[in-house]
């Protein structure tokens, strides 16, 4: 995109000094909570930054549907909308679902970037809800093992690392693509372990990210 598309995009609204929608390049981001299933200690908001590109994501309240909406402005202006914040999109799954279908009424591509843990979170295979509402979803796997990811990772409940990859398998199966992403540069993560389980163990497509680069 170039810099004069990109100025004539809205503005994102705010709530509270935080912004509920934020854009970089031509997708729109949508920040829906600041909870999160993971504590990770690569993340910034574990030392209480919650900025990303110079937006200010750190929520007074969860805010509304209608709010999300406001927000939202036109979304055909945009290539695609993510959840994606610094908390996890599918903790508000009633909320995600309901702005996806909106999104999708309205021609929009939707992707949902995520921990991968809402199965094991919501005791069901919330990825069935998904079809129709989600054309790519984007998984944090983070590590080649489990003592690694919890080392990093520390997630609140057991056996997340095993949820992950099974919410991965299911996303596989159902949804029309699935990128696993793990972190470049992160102690003890062996890239290219993370790649051969992201696509020959779990039929997903790997996407290499860069430790200390967010957004």
């Amino acid at each position: 995109m170039n810099e004069a598309t990109d100025q004539a995009l809205p503005v994102a609204a705010e709530s509270s000094g935080a912004e509920i929608a934020y854009r970089i390049g031509n997708a729109l981001y949508l920040n829906i909570t600041n909870a999160c299933t993971l504590a990770c200690g690569f993340c910034p908001k574990t030392q209480g930054d919650y900025t990303v590109k110079g937006h200010q994501l750190h929520l007074s309240h969860q805010p509304s549907f209608e709010e999300v909406v406001e927000a939202i402005g036109d979304p055909t202006m945009y290539e695609e909308v993510v959840f994606c914040g610094y908390g996890e999109p599918t903790l508000r799954l009633a909320l995600l679902k309901r702005v996806a279908a909106w999104l999708k009424e309205r021609g929009v591509r939707v992707r949902l970037n995520t921990d991968g843990l809402a199965n094991l979170v919501h005791r069901r295979n919330v990825v069935l809800e998904l079809r129709g509402l989600v054309d790519t979803v984007s998984v944090s796997l983070n590590a080649q093992n489990e003592a690694l990811y919890n080392e990093h990772c520390q997630p609140s409940r057991a056996g997340a690392y095993a949820a992950c990859k099974a919410f991965i398998r299911a996303a596989v199966a159902q949804l029309p693509e699935v990128v696993v992403t793990a972190l470049d540069g992160l102690p003890g993560v062996d890239i290219e372990e993370c790649r051969r389980i992201a696509e020959q163990e779990l039929g997903a497509r790997f996407r290499r990210r860069v430790y200390g680069l967010v957004g």
